[in-house]
Protein backbone atom coordinates (compact mmCIF):
# COMPACT_ATOMS: atom_id res chain seq x y z
CA UNK A 1 0.00 0.00 0.00
CA UNK A 2 1.04 3.60 -0.88
CA UNK A 3 2.56 5.29 2.10
CA UNK A 4 0.64 8.20 1.25
CA UNK A 5 -2.25 6.81 0.99
CA UNK A 6 -1.26 4.93 4.13
CA UNK A 7 -1.09 8.17 6.33
CA UNK A 8 -4.11 9.36 4.87
CA UNK A 9 -6.29 6.37 5.63
CA UNK A 10 -4.77 6.81 9.39
CA UNK A 11 -5.57 10.77 9.82
CA UNK A 12 -9.25 9.79 8.77
CA UNK A 13 -9.30 6.95 11.52
CA UNK A 14 -8.10 9.33 13.94
CA UNK A 15 -10.52 11.98 12.95
CA UNK A 16 -13.95 9.40 12.98
CA UNK A 17 -12.80 8.07 16.76
CA UNK A 18 -12.50 11.75 17.64
CA UNK A 19 -15.79 12.38 16.47
CA UNK A 20 -17.42 9.52 17.92
CA UNK A 21 -15.52 9.95 21.38
CA UNK A 22 -16.92 13.59 21.27
CA UNK A 23 -20.50 12.49 20.45
CA UNK A 24 -20.72 9.54 22.80
CA UNK A 25 -19.05 11.60 25.72
CA UNK A 26 -22.19 10.78 28.25
CA UNK A 27 -21.50 7.43 27.95
CA UNK A 28 -17.85 7.32 27.37
CA UNK A 29 -16.69 9.43 30.22
CA UNK A 30 -18.34 7.50 33.10
CA UNK A 31 -16.65 4.39 31.14
CA UNK A 32 -13.54 6.09 31.44
CA UNK A 33 -13.93 7.11 34.66
CA UNK A 34 -14.98 3.73 36.03
CA UNK A 35 -11.71 2.11 33.91
CA UNK A 36 -9.52 4.53 35.62
CA UNK A 37 -11.08 3.88 39.17
CA UNK A 38 -10.80 0.73 39.10
CA UNK A 39 -6.97 0.49 37.76
CA UNK A 40 -6.08 2.08 41.28
CA UNK A 41 -8.46 -0.40 43.12
CA UNK A 42 -7.27 -3.35 41.50
CA UNK A 43 -3.62 -3.58 43.59
CA UNK A 44 -5.31 -3.29 46.73
CA UNK A 45 -8.48 -5.66 46.21
CA UNK A 46 -5.03 -8.01 44.51
CA UNK A 47 -3.44 -7.66 47.71
CA UNK A 48 -6.05 -8.13 50.15
CA UNK A 49 -6.71 -11.89 48.26
CA UNK A 50 -3.32 -12.72 48.43
CA UNK A 51 -4.06 -12.36 52.14
CA UNK A 52 -6.48 -15.32 51.48
CA UNK A 53 -9.01 -12.87 51.64
CA UNK A 54 -12.21 -13.80 49.39
CA UNK A 55 -13.03 -12.05 46.78
CA UNK A 56 -16.23 -10.61 46.70
CA UNK A 57 -14.47 -9.32 50.35
CA UNK A 58 -11.79 -7.80 49.28
CA UNK A 59 -13.61 -6.30 46.32
CA UNK A 60 -16.68 -4.87 48.79
CA UNK A 61 -13.98 -3.63 51.43
CA UNK A 62 -11.82 -1.44 48.63
CA UNK A 63 -15.18 -0.29 47.48
CA UNK A 64 -16.59 0.97 51.20
CA UNK A 65 -13.35 2.59 51.20
CA UNK A 66 -13.72 4.73 47.98
CA UNK A 67 -17.23 5.31 48.40
CA UNK A 68 -16.23 6.90 51.82
CA UNK A 69 -13.71 9.01 50.57
CA UNK A 70 -15.63 10.56 47.37
CA UNK A 71 -18.59 10.93 50.13
CA UNK A 72 -16.39 12.99 51.69
CA UNK A 73 -15.38 15.21 49.18
CA UNK A 74 -19.25 15.55 47.61
CA UNK A 75 -20.30 16.51 51.31
CA UNK A 76 -17.29 18.65 51.83
CA UNK A 77 -17.98 20.40 48.29
CA UNK A 78 -21.66 20.86 48.93
CA UNK A 79 -21.56 22.63 52.18
CA UNK A 80 -18.20 24.74 51.09
CA UNK A 81 -20.22 25.40 47.91
CA UNK A 82 -23.04 26.52 49.70
CA UNK A 83 -22.18 29.02 51.94
CA UNK A 84 -19.86 30.31 49.06
CA UNK A 85 -22.67 30.62 47.31
CA UNK A 86 -24.83 32.67 50.05
CA UNK A 87 -21.69 34.86 50.67
CA UNK A 88 -21.85 36.04 46.97
CA UNK A 89 -23.86 39.19 46.86
CA UNK A 90 -21.67 40.79 49.63
CA UNK A 91 -18.77 39.51 47.64
CA UNK A 92 -20.30 41.32 44.18
CA UNK A 93 -20.65 44.37 46.16
CA UNK A 94 -17.44 44.61 47.57
CA UNK A 95 -16.26 44.25 43.97
CA UNK A 96 -18.57 47.31 42.56
CA UNK A 97 -17.11 49.18 45.71
CA UNK A 98 -13.38 48.36 44.97
CA UNK A 99 -13.84 49.15 41.10
CA UNK A 100 -15.14 52.55 41.88
CA UNK A 101 -12.67 53.31 44.63
CA UNK A 102 -10.36 52.65 41.78
CA UNK A 103 -12.06 54.96 39.33
CA UNK A 104 -12.49 57.86 41.67
CA UNK A 105 -8.25 57.75 42.69
CA UNK A 106 -7.51 57.23 39.06
CA UNK A 107 -9.94 60.36 38.41
CA UNK A 108 -8.10 61.86 41.15
CA UNK A 109 -5.24 61.78 38.77
CA UNK A 110 -5.66 63.21 35.84
CA UNK A 111 -7.13 59.97 34.16
CA UNK A 112 -10.89 60.03 33.26
CA UNK A 113 -12.72 56.78 33.98
CA UNK A 114 -16.02 55.87 34.22
CA UNK A 115 -17.08 53.92 37.18
CA UNK A 116 -19.82 52.59 35.82
CA UNK A 117 -17.74 51.50 32.52
CA UNK A 118 -15.09 49.80 34.91
CA UNK A 119 -18.10 47.70 36.98
CA UNK A 120 -19.12 47.10 33.36
CA UNK A 121 -15.96 45.53 31.93
CA UNK A 122 -13.27 44.98 34.51
CA UNK A 123 -15.84 42.37 36.87
CA UNK A 124 -13.25 40.16 39.06
CA UNK A 125 -16.42 38.44 40.46
CA UNK A 126 -17.07 36.69 37.12
CA UNK A 127 -14.10 34.29 38.42
CA UNK A 128 -15.79 33.60 41.67
CA UNK A 129 -19.04 32.61 39.28
CA UNK A 130 -16.81 30.78 37.38
CA UNK A 131 -15.23 29.04 40.65
CA UNK A 132 -18.84 28.08 41.75
CA UNK A 133 -19.47 27.15 38.15
CA UNK A 134 -17.05 24.38 38.15
CA UNK A 135 -17.99 23.53 41.64
CA UNK A 136 -21.55 23.00 40.16
CA UNK A 137 -19.76 20.75 37.45
CA UNK A 138 -17.98 18.86 39.92
CA UNK A 139 -21.40 17.85 41.48
CA UNK A 140 -22.32 16.84 37.76
CA UNK A 141 -19.94 14.37 37.93
CA UNK A 142 -20.80 12.99 41.74
CA UNK A 143 -24.46 12.69 39.92
CA UNK A 144 -23.23 9.43 38.13
CA UNK A 145 -21.10 8.05 40.43
CA UNK A 146 -23.51 5.30 41.36
CA UNK A 147 -23.44 3.69 37.61
CA UNK A 148 -19.99 4.36 37.68
CA UNK A 149 -19.12 2.85 40.89
CA UNK A 150 -21.66 -0.09 39.74
CA UNK A 151 -18.89 -0.43 36.52
CA UNK A 152 -15.83 -0.76 38.78
CA UNK A 153 -17.21 -3.34 40.67
CA UNK A 154 -17.73 -5.27 38.01
CA UNK A 155 -14.89 -4.44 36.50
CA UNK A 156 -12.89 -5.64 39.26
CA UNK A 157 -14.63 -8.83 39.28
CA UNK A 158 -13.86 -9.88 36.26
CA UNK A 159 -10.18 -8.50 36.64
CA UNK A 160 -8.91 -11.60 37.92
CA UNK A 161 -10.45 -13.48 34.78
CA UNK A 162 -8.96 -11.03 32.07
CA UNK A 163 -5.40 -12.42 32.16
CA UNK A 164 -6.42 -15.89 31.17
CA UNK A 165 -9.15 -14.36 28.36
CA UNK A 166 -5.35 -12.68 26.90
CA UNK A 167 -3.52 -15.55 26.93
CA UNK A 168 -5.80 -17.13 24.98
CA UNK A 169 -6.66 -14.48 22.57
CA UNK A 170 -3.57 -12.88 21.80
CA UNK A 171 -0.66 -14.08 18.95
CA UNK A 172 2.04 -13.29 22.14
CA UNK A 173 0.41 -12.77 25.24
CA UNK A 174 4.06 -12.80 26.84
CA UNK A 175 5.07 -9.53 25.17
CA UNK A 176 1.41 -8.17 25.41
CA UNK A 177 0.58 -9.02 28.52
CA UNK A 178 4.16 -7.17 30.10
CA UNK A 179 2.96 -3.95 27.89
CA UNK A 180 -0.22 -4.03 29.47
CA UNK A 181 1.25 -4.67 33.07
CA UNK A 182 3.96 -1.47 32.34
CA UNK A 183 0.80 0.39 31.62
CA UNK A 184 -0.88 -0.51 35.35
CA UNK A 185 1.84 0.13 36.74
CA UNK A 186 2.88 3.54 35.66
CA UNK A 187 -1.02 4.71 35.57
CA UNK A 188 -0.58 3.41 39.47
CA UNK A 189 2.65 5.14 40.41
CA UNK A 190 1.66 8.36 38.56
CA UNK A 191 -1.91 8.35 40.63
CA UNK A 192 -0.24 7.60 43.65
CA UNK A 193 2.79 10.29 43.53
CA UNK A 194 0.11 12.68 42.32
CA UNK A 195 -1.89 11.83 44.90
CA UNK A 196 0.20 12.65 47.57
CA UNK A 197 1.61 15.94 46.28
CA UNK A 198 -2.08 17.17 45.64
CA UNK A 199 -2.91 16.35 48.76
CA UNK A 200 0.60 18.67 50.75
CA UNK A 201 -0.59 20.92 48.17
CA UNK A 202 -4.00 21.47 49.57
CA UNK A 203 -3.59 21.28 52.57
CA UNK A 204 -0.34 24.21 52.57
CA UNK A 205 -3.29 25.62 50.44
CA UNK A 206 -5.75 26.01 53.49
CA UNK A 207 -3.41 26.46 56.06
CA UNK A 208 -1.69 29.20 54.01
CA UNK A 209 -5.20 30.93 53.68
CA UNK A 210 -6.45 30.63 56.85
CA UNK A 211 -2.89 32.15 58.41
CA UNK A 212 -3.58 35.13 55.71
CA UNK A 213 -7.25 35.29 57.11
CA UNK A 214 -9.29 34.58 53.41
CA UNK A 215 -12.84 32.97 54.02
CA UNK A 216 -13.53 29.16 53.09
CA UNK A 217 -9.34 28.29 53.24
CA UNK A 218 -10.83 24.42 53.27
CA UNK A 219 -12.73 24.72 50.37
CA UNK A 220 -9.81 26.45 48.28
CA UNK A 221 -7.52 24.20 49.51
CA UNK A 222 -9.70 21.19 48.12
CA UNK A 223 -9.93 23.09 44.64
CA UNK A 224 -6.35 23.17 44.83
CA UNK A 225 -5.80 19.65 45.62
CA UNK A 226 -8.63 18.31 42.76
CA UNK A 227 -7.15 20.93 40.07
CA UNK A 228 -3.26 19.45 40.92
CA UNK A 229 -4.60 16.35 38.83
CA UNK A 230 -4.64 18.69 35.66
CA UNK A 231 -1.48 19.15 34.37
CA UNK A 232 0.56 22.58 33.50
CA UNK A 233 -2.64 24.96 34.29
CA UNK A 234 -4.83 23.21 37.18
CA UNK A 235 -2.43 24.76 40.21
CA UNK A 236 -3.35 28.25 38.07
CA UNK A 237 -7.11 28.20 37.32
CA UNK A 238 -7.26 26.98 41.52
CA UNK A 239 -5.48 30.17 42.72
CA UNK A 240 -7.71 32.66 40.41
CA UNK A 241 -11.16 32.90 42.88
CA UNK A 242 -9.08 32.46 46.24
CA UNK A 243 -6.36 35.31 45.36
CA UNK A 244 -9.31 38.04 43.66
CA UNK A 245 -11.45 36.67 46.92
CA UNK A 246 -8.18 37.94 49.37
CA UNK A 247 -8.47 41.22 46.97
CA UNK A 248 -12.04 41.46 47.75
CA UNK A 249 -12.62 40.49 51.21
CA UNK A 250 -9.25 41.60 52.66
CA UNK A 251 -7.14 43.81 50.16
CA UNK A 252 -4.14 44.04 47.67
CA UNK A 253 -1.88 43.33 50.64
CA UNK A 254 -3.53 40.03 51.54
CA UNK A 255 -4.15 39.00 47.98
CA UNK A 256 -0.35 39.91 47.14
CA UNK A 257 0.98 37.09 50.02
CA UNK A 258 -2.04 34.68 48.81
CA UNK A 259 0.11 35.02 45.39
CA UNK A 260 3.25 34.61 47.34
CA UNK A 261 2.14 31.74 48.51
CA UNK A 262 0.52 30.03 45.79
CA UNK A 263 3.74 30.38 43.88
CA UNK A 264 5.55 29.18 46.39
CA UNK A 265 3.94 25.85 47.01
CA UNK A 266 3.29 25.08 43.24
CA UNK A 267 7.14 25.48 42.93
CA UNK A 268 8.06 23.49 45.06
CA UNK A 269 6.28 20.94 44.36
CA UNK A 270 5.85 21.04 40.98
CA UNK A 271 9.79 21.80 40.38
CA UNK A 272 11.11 19.74 43.42
CA UNK A 273 8.76 17.16 45.30
CA UNK A 274 6.86 15.81 42.28
CA UNK A 275 10.57 15.50 39.64
CA UNK A 276 12.49 13.71 42.76
CA UNK A 277 9.74 10.94 43.26
CA UNK A 278 8.03 10.61 39.76
CA UNK A 279 11.74 10.88 37.72
CA UNK A 280 10.99 10.12 33.98
CA UNK A 281 7.93 7.66 34.63
CA UNK A 282 5.94 8.71 32.72
CA UNK A 283 7.54 9.11 29.79
CA UNK A 284 6.19 12.32 28.02
CA UNK A 285 7.38 15.44 27.29
CA UNK A 286 6.30 18.77 28.49
CA UNK A 287 4.84 19.54 25.14
CA UNK A 288 3.18 16.33 24.59
CA UNK A 289 1.15 16.76 28.24
CA UNK A 290 0.12 20.31 27.10
CA UNK A 291 -1.39 19.16 23.78
CA UNK A 292 -2.50 16.18 25.69
CA UNK A 293 -4.75 18.75 28.25
CA UNK A 294 -6.02 20.61 25.42
CA UNK A 295 -7.39 17.64 23.00
CA UNK A 296 -8.91 15.35 25.89
CA UNK A 297 -10.41 18.26 27.40
CA UNK A 298 -12.02 18.99 24.14
CA UNK A 299 -13.21 15.79 23.52
CA UNK A 300 -14.47 14.99 26.87
CA UNK A 301 -14.61 18.02 28.97
CA UNK A 302 -13.49 18.62 33.02
CA UNK A 303 -12.78 14.68 32.96
CA UNK A 304 -10.75 14.45 29.83
CA UNK A 305 -8.32 17.20 31.11
CA UNK A 306 -8.13 15.24 34.51
CA UNK A 307 -7.61 12.00 32.63
CA UNK A 308 -5.63 13.19 29.97
CA UNK A 309 -1.83 12.09 30.99
CA UNK A 310 -3.31 8.33 31.58
CA UNK A 311 -4.94 8.60 28.65
CA UNK A 312 -2.10 9.68 26.66
CA UNK A 313 0.39 7.27 28.44
CA UNK A 314 -2.20 4.50 27.08
CA UNK A 315 -1.45 5.59 23.32
CA UNK A 316 1.80 5.48 23.68
CA UNK A 317 2.70 2.27 25.13
CA UNK A 318 -0.04 0.85 22.36
CA UNK A 319 1.74 2.84 19.77
CA UNK A 320 5.47 0.98 21.64
CA UNK A 321 3.97 -2.35 20.76
CA UNK A 322 4.10 -1.47 17.49
CA UNK A 323 7.49 -1.70 15.62
CA UNK A 324 5.57 0.28 12.46
CA UNK A 325 4.19 3.01 15.24
CA UNK A 326 7.33 2.87 17.49
CA UNK A 327 8.52 6.58 16.28
CA UNK A 328 5.37 8.09 17.39
CA UNK A 329 5.86 6.88 20.56
CA UNK A 330 9.22 8.44 20.36
CA UNK A 331 7.75 11.71 19.39
CA UNK A 332 5.58 12.06 22.36
CA UNK A 333 8.32 10.71 24.93
CA UNK A 334 10.92 13.63 25.98
CA UNK A 335 13.80 14.24 24.96
CA UNK A 336 16.63 12.54 27.04
CA UNK A 337 14.62 9.39 26.05
CA UNK A 338 15.02 9.97 22.57
CA UNK A 339 18.63 10.29 22.85
CA UNK A 340 18.90 6.99 25.06
CA UNK A 341 17.12 5.36 22.30
CA UNK A 342 18.85 6.53 19.53
CA UNK A 343 22.11 5.39 21.27
CA UNK A 344 23.57 2.02 19.95
CA UNK A 345 23.24 -1.06 23.04
CA UNK A 346 26.49 -2.19 24.18
CA UNK A 347 26.40 -6.26 23.34
CA UNK A 348 27.51 -6.46 27.32
CA UNK A 349 25.03 -4.32 28.09
CA UNK A 350 22.45 -5.59 30.65
CA UNK A 351 18.88 -4.49 31.09
CA UNK A 352 16.67 -3.68 34.37
CA UNK A 353 16.02 -6.84 35.19
CA UNK A 354 19.50 -7.93 34.59
CA UNK A 355 19.71 -9.94 31.63
CA UNK A 356 21.72 -9.25 29.04
CA UNK A 357 20.45 -7.56 26.03
CA UNK A 358 19.62 -9.05 22.44
CA UNK A 359 21.45 -7.25 19.93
Amino acid sequence: MNSSFRAILIIAALVVIAAGLKAAQDVVVPFLLATFIATIAAPPVIWLEQRRLPSFLAITAVMIAIVGALSGIAALLIRSGTAFTQRMPFYQERVTDLIRDAARWLSGHGIDVSSDLAVSYLNPGMALDLAGNLLRSLGGVMSDSFFILLMVIFILAEASSVPRKLKAILTDPEKDLSQFARFGTNVNRYIAIKTSTSLATGALVSLSLVIIGVDFPILWGLLAFLLNYVPNIGSIIAAVPAVLLALIQLGPGPALAAVGCYLAINIIMGNVVEPRFMGRGLGLSTLVVFLSLVVWGWLLGPVGMFLSVPLTMTAKIALEANPQSRWLALLLSPADAVAVASEPAPADRQDVDGTPSQT
